[in-house]
């Protein structure tokens, strides 16, 4: 999949994409997940017994917040106004850790995807089972953005700035 940056971010400073990323991402993913995980306890508690409920849903996607919540703080507190302020070279250590953390968000919707049988709902599905299929494949979709503009666009223009000073 091809990332497409809104035109106002095509060659933003670091302070308007970490601006973007806060706003749009990180508040985005702070109301997301605490709905998802309250939907997902209505599922199994109301269907426990389908063969198709997703047991431990709930559970995984608690888990799956507690890691976004802290990861995203590190960057809020440390890796973003390291960036902001152009300490590109000192950021390379926090950006090897973020990029290990964002494989692990990337697992952990892989996980997500297995406890639900990739998002298909069985026949007769509820209307809170058909909006947490939904509210999962919205979320994964825009964490998969979020990611990507990170590591491809913010944390690439880090590495070129470090490159640059080095070859200067």
């Amino acid at each position: 999949m091809t990332l497409i940056l809104p035109p106002e971010l095509q060659g933003a400073s670091p302070e308007a994409l970490i601006h973007y990323i806060v706003n749009r991402f990180h508040a985005g993913h702070r109301e997301q997940l605490p709905q998802l995980i309250g939907m997902a306890r209505r599922v199994e508690h109301v269907h426990a017994g389908h063969p198709h409920c997703p047991q431990g849903l709930a559970d995984e996607l608690d888990a799956h917040l507690q890691e976004i919540e802290s990861h995203m703080l590190k960057e809020e507190q440390v890796l973003f106004p390291m960036l902001a302020r152009g300490l590109n070279g000192p950021a390379r250590g926090p950006i090897s850790v973020m990029l290990f953390e964002h494989e692990q968000h990337i697992e952990a919707v892989e996980r997500i995807h297995r406890l639900t049988h990739d998002l298909i709902l069985p026949e007769g599905a509820c209307n809170t089972w058909r909006g947490l299929y939904e509210g999962l494949g919205a979320y994964a979709r825009e964490l998969e953005q979020h990611i990507r503009i990170e590591n491809e666009v913010l944390f690439a223009q880090a590495s070129q700035a470090v490159k640059g000073a080095q070859n200067a």
